[in-house]
């Protein structure tokens, strides 16, 4: 059964890839896979974390990368193209995988992480949202770059579907 289940995901990537390369707009591997349509723990190659943090006086429970450091995503962002790049990817670092294999998470996920080659490398995306950390916090669990010019925001464990309708988060009045 186990088999029979990574022979179809095998495939299904297969496809996938095959389908983003006709297309010729960037490569898209999606990697979460359970029954509840989420991302299950894989140690192996576990770059993302989850804890608890207050963001905009609320306790929520964030992305961050295997060293606890709070990820972020940025809205002018596609599914597979970076806004962010050259200068802006010096104050926001893309998480990037560069090991084999696929990313995981040290918890289980109810989105997806998934893998895009943009400007910055093999960036690592949540639910279609490329991810980046902020140069600006220097330790684990601080969430300075939350509503940076209206367009930077954490990323949280609840982040819908890029492309799905969702609400603007309210900026915390940072200039960046």
């Amino acid at each position: 059964m186990l088999t029979l289940r990574r022979t179809i995901l095998g495939i299904s990537l297969l496809l996938i890839t095959l389908i983003a390369v006709a297309c010729g707009n960037a490569s898209y591997t999606s990697t979460g896979s359970s029954n509840s349509g989420g991302t299950t723990p894989s140690s192996s190659n576990a770059i993302i974390k989850t804890t608890t943090a207050t963001v905009n006086g609320q306790s929520v429970t964030i992305l961050t990368n295997a060293q606890g450091m709070t990820l972020y995503y940025f809205k002018p962002d596609t599914a597979t193209k970076a806004a962010c790049t050259g200068a802006c990817a010096g104050n926001w670092p893309p998480l990037v995988f560069t090991s084999s294999g696929t990313p995981g998470s040290a918890n289980a996920l109810p989105g997806t992480l998934s893998v895009v080659a943009d400007a910055n490398g093999q960036q690592v995306e949540y639910n279609g949202h490329l991810l980046y950390r902020f140069s600006g916090d220097t330790a684990p669990g601080q969430t300075h770059g939350e509503g940076i010019k209206g367009v930077w925001f954490v990323a949280t464990t609840t982040l819908p579907v890029l492309g799905a309708p969702q609400a603007t988060p309210t900026s915390n009045g940072s200039g960046y």
